[in-house]
């Protein structure tokens, strides 16, 4: 028995008289053939795609390294920014501390040459009013020893002539140890008694002789006695300033110098005891006024917490007056709430509790109950396909009658929220099933 064969997939095939040909073969030989092409065409567009991929690849890693790059040279200018800046900031503080020690070294240098001046100044006055005092001294004695001369010259009395020396020479003398006393830091006060003692007897020898002796005249016995006191009371003024200097006296402009920066720093020291007075007082008025508001906030929750929560209130008030404390603090309430409803959360009690974890139930099934309908993502996802034409050609007829190779990943595949809405839908309708299976 022979058997023909007339179609494979839907083709004709040719009718072949040769003796020995197998159809089957010929189309499993074309189905090979065919496969081999379509793996060959795979192989290459996989190739392809792998190229293309190493290409998008090597591009986002030149793109990721120009980026790198672009970041380290960004980093590398903010740091020489930055290093600059520094350098910058360096050298103004080290032209400033230049400048500082310059201004500060200037200053001193005036402050020494004026030091220095004032020195050398109070050094020329000094000299000046030392040897001036001398002068002085020396020319009261020119003045006043001749005239002394004259009175006590005696020929029966020969050495009354050295009366002129000791008179003169007793405030000199006196003089002296004055001077010695201050150079010592000694009592000078008996000296300048001594001094006046010796000046007005000299002064008074010079004028009695003036008035008595006519060979004298009142003229020479005055000017005499002037002589015998102005030296030696212009020394003792010198050695006064010379002893004063020595002993740290202030002078009278040095006292009112003092006197004036005492009282500037009485008007500073009252301005800031009134000062501090006034913010003592503002303190304690804010202090007052705070503990007023305190006192008022408090009184305002105690009545509050009093008129609508009474049975809290009542424990609280237990409790403060076990602990004793004053007034109701926040911890004592707390306190009392647990201990009346059983919670820390102060304003929660159990119906708020029942009733919030109700409507959390309720817009937790309204969030996560599936949808049906038009509105289904479901639906959106798998729809139902359209009815094909019956006069469509077959489109496996263009590849030779050969069915189309299907690979993984050829079909787009369902979305997360589709896979979720279909298992939702799944669970919902298999639960329905059960119950209306038990209602039966």
């Amino acid at each position: 028995m022979t058997t023909s064969v007339e179609k494979v997939n839907g083709t004709p095939v040719a009718s072949h008289a040769e003796p020995g040909f197998d159809p089957r073969a010929l189309a499993e030989a074309e189905a090979i053939r065919k496969r081999a092409d379509a793996e060959a065409e795979a192989m290459r567009i996989e190739a392809q795609g792998k190229a293309e991929a190493e290409k998008i690849k090597a591009a986002e890693e030149a793109e990721k390294q120009r980026l790198t790059n672009e970041r380290t040279r960004m980093k590398l200018e903010k740091d020489q920014a930055a290093h600059d800046r520094h350098i910058a900031e360096q050298a103004e503080k080290i032209a400033k501390a230049r400048a500082a020690a310059e201004k500060a070294e200037k200053a001193a240098e005036e402050e020494a040459e004026r030091e220095a001046t004032q020195e050398a100044e109070q050094q020329r006055s000094e000299n000046l009013w030392k040897w001036g005092a001398r002068v002085i001294y020396l020319v009261g004695l020119v003045i006043a020893a001749p005239v002394q001369f004259i009175a006590f010259w005696d020929r029966e009395r020969p050495f009354l002539v050295a009366a002129p020396a000791l008179l003169e020479g007793l405030a000199l003398v006196l003089a002296a140890g004055a001077a010695w006393a201050v150079a010592h830091r000694r009592d000078v006060l008996p000296y300048r008694i001594g001094i006046m003692i010796g000046a007005l007897l000299a002064a008074g020898i010079n004028m009695w002789h003036g008035l008595k002796d006519p060979a004298i005249g009142i003229n020479a016995g005055l000017i005499g006695a002037i002589a015998s006191l102005g030296g030696p009371i212009v020394l003792m003024a010198y050695e006064h300033g010379i002893a004063q200097k020595a002993d740290g006296i202030p002078s009278y402009r040095e006292k009112k110098a003092a006197e004036k920066a005492a009282k500037k720093e009485a008007e500073a020291r009252e301005a800031a005891k009134a000062e501090r007075k006034a913010a003592e007082a503002k303190a304690a008025a804010d202090k007052k006024e705070r503990q007023n508001r305190e006192e008022a906030e408090q009184k305002r929750r105690d009545d509050d917490r009093q008129k609508h929560h009474p049975d809290v209130w009542e424990v609280a008030e237990a409790l403060r007056s076990a602990r004793g404390s004053q007034y109701v603090t926040e911890q004592i309430w707390g306190d009392a709430w647990n201990l009346v409803h059983g919670t820390r959360k102060v304003g929660i009690t159990a119906k708020i509790e029942a009733d919030a974890r109700a409507a959390e139930t309720r817009m937790k099934t309204a969030t996560e109950t599936p949808i049906f309908g038009p509105l289904s993502l479901l639906e959106s996802q798998k729809g139902p396909r359209a009815k094909r034409d019956p006069n469509t050609p077959d489109g496996r007829r263009s590849n030779g009658g050969t069915p189309p190779l299907r690979r993984p990943g050829d079909t787009q595949p369902y979305s997360e929220a589709a896979k979720k809405q279909a298992a939702l839908e799944q669970t919902s309708t298999t639960a329905k099933n059960a119950a209306d299976g038990d209602a039966n």
